[in-house]
């Protein structure tokens, strides 16, 4: 696998992950195309060897500010269960570091157990709840946050 940064020509593999992960809730082509022109946002994608986009994930971090946060992360559902969301979590966690934030959050599905463990799993705590957030499931958010301590840095130099 390779790990690049994203850009506007990886859009349209991007919106197929995007669509086949979140299939009721997928954030429309300009909005997509809006955060990766974004100078506020970075975002990564997974290739593999024959050029298929196996994941991709984005942050939002202000150079210079205190915190961060990852706006989507999503894996191709052949491609899951091989630690592919983790090093994308790493990367954004890296990207977070190198912007100057302290600390990240993110939203998560609340039924959305295998995310969920992969976050608690990399030391995000849950720190409140977006109720019926998720439209049109009508699902809660569970907001996490993950302090960037010196054993964070440690872990992903």
């Amino acid at each position: 696998m390779i790990l690049r940064d994203a850009g506007v020509d990886d859009l349209a593999a991007i919106m197929a992950l995007e669509h086949a992960s979140f299939p009721t809730d997928a954030w429309s082509e300009n909005t997509m195309a809006d955060e990766l022109a974004s100078p506020h946002t970075r975002y990564v994608v997974l290739v593999d060897a024959d050029g298929a986009t196996q994941g991709y994930a984005g942050l939002r971090a202000l150079s210079g500010s205190p915190d961060a946060d990852v706006q989507t992360i999503a894996v191709a559902s052949a491609a899951r269960g091989r630690g592919l969301g983790r090093m994308l979590l790493h990367e954004l966690l890296r990207r977070a570091i190198d912007a100057g934030a302290r600390e990240v959050f993110l939203d998560v599905r609340d039924d959305n157990a295998p995310a969920r463990a992969l976050y608690a799993s990399e030391g995000f705590a849950e720190i409140g709840r977006r109720p019926h957030y998720y439209q049109p499931d009508d699902v809660d958010a569970v907001v996490m946050r993950l302090a960037l301590t010196a054993a964070v840095k440690e872990k992903l130099a």
